[in-house]
């Protein structure tokens, strides 16, 4: 626990530790979901050049508007998903993880709450803390699906102002059914809150699995939150986005900081934009090694759940910690994350993949690798 020598940060604050996964120097990373593949030299030319553009006006503040990005991000959707959207349903901000912190600003706070269902990505109880947002969480099932008449049944008991929902969840990479996200959607308008689906791995679901953007036109109150850290292969360019209704969008304008988004992002984003094709072109090759990599863990006697992201969880170990280390001494670093007993890896290149695949059959041999 860090140690704050008398300062006055809020009570709630004191037992926390910053959030992050370990950041370290090993041959085989595989523990936060980036694309393994960067940037074409064409594609770097490109935002290097444009980023040498937005230089040359850095005297000046970046338009704190970025109607052109969102209108270049509104069209990928379309192209995408089949969504028919204008600039002004778009927003965006650096990375997913401010997009979702403006929603809890703008619809959370003292005396509401938000809801989802765990396990899910762990940041959100920490979007709430921090815009002093109560907390309610809910179980999925064993199989982490989530059961429809007891989503509802928590947003009727509760009536949360904001609901969210992962799918693909973080971390089991299940996806949700569009008819479940449209009853959630349903039954949260119905009760005059927002919900938000957290798409941040949309890219990688598996063929016919709609996105909940097309559900816009009908639920004027539901948010779908994208990044382009992951298929896109922009994690360090911290872009994250979603679409809404113009009035939801409105609502986010109202609280984020002034000129939030640098006009150096807002250059490399839109130049990443125009090579969306060959930054998603690795996206089906990733697939295919998520689906091998589930089906070996399978044929190793663990349990993997079936992904629609670029991940995949598995397990159970007696100890998941002693397997992670052994992996880490080996020079692989995989996530220890998610229920007890399970552990998380992102899917590498074909290369990484089979180094994970060595040394967790070595582990497995071990005391260390135990299955529960």
């Amino acid at each position: 626990m860090a140690d704050f020598d008398g300062l006055p940060i809020r009570d709630e604050l004191k037992s926390f530790e910053p959030y992050g996964a370990p950041q370290l120097d090993v041959p085989i990373l595989l523990n936060v979901n980036e694309n393994p593949y960067p940037p074409s030299e064409a594609t770097v030319a490109d935002i290097t050049a444009s980023v040498a553009e937005a230089a040359r006006g850095l005297n000046r503040y970046p338009d704190r508007e970025f109607l052109a990005l969102r209108a270049d991000l509104a069209a990928y959707l379309g192209r995408e998903s089949g969504a028919r959207l204008v600039a002004e349903q778009v927003w965006a901000a650096n990375g997913s993880n401010e997009v979702m912190l403006h929603l809890l600003q703008a619809f959370g706070g003292p005396g509401r709450t938000a809801l989802s269902f765990a396990p899910t990505y762990s940041m959100y109880p920490e979007y709430a803390r921090d815009t002093n947002t109560g907390w309610v969480v809910g179980r999925r099932s064993h199989d982490f699906t989530l059961d429809p008449s007891k989503a509802l049944a928590a947003i009727s008991r509760h009536r949360p102002s904001v609901v969210l929902l992962a799918s693909p969840n973080n971390p089991t990479g299940t996806a949700l059914p569009i008819d479940l996200v449209e009853a959630v959607a349903a039954r949260t308008k119905a009760i005059g809150s927002v919900l938000v689906v957290d798409e941040a791995y949309a890219e990688f679901r598996r063929a016919g699995t709609p996105s909940a953007v097309t559900l816009l036109p009908s639920y004027g109150n539901l948010a779908v939150a994208r990044t382009m850290s992951k298929a896109f292969a922009l994690a360090g360019g911290r872009v994250g986005y979603l679409a809404a209704s113009k009035q939801l969008v409105d609502a986010l304008r109202i609280v984020r900081l002034p000129y939030h988004l640098s006009a150096v992002t807002q250059a490399v984003a839109r130049a990443a934009l125009r090579h969306s094709d060959e930054l998603l072109g690795r996206v089906d090759q990733l697939r295919v090694e998520r689906d091998e990599t589930v089906e070996w863990l399978r044929a190793q006697g663990l349990r993997a759940v079936d992904s629609d992201a670029n991940f995949v969880l598995f397990g159970t170990f007696a100890d998941r910690h002693a397997v992670w280390q052994s992996l880490l001494d080996d020079g692989v670093l995989i996530r220890e994350t998610g229920p007890d007993g399970w552990l998380r890896v992102s899917i590498g290149t074909g290369a990484e993949m089979a180094a994970f695949r060595a040394s967790l059959e070595k582990v497995l041999k071990t005391e260390a690798g135990r299955v529960s």
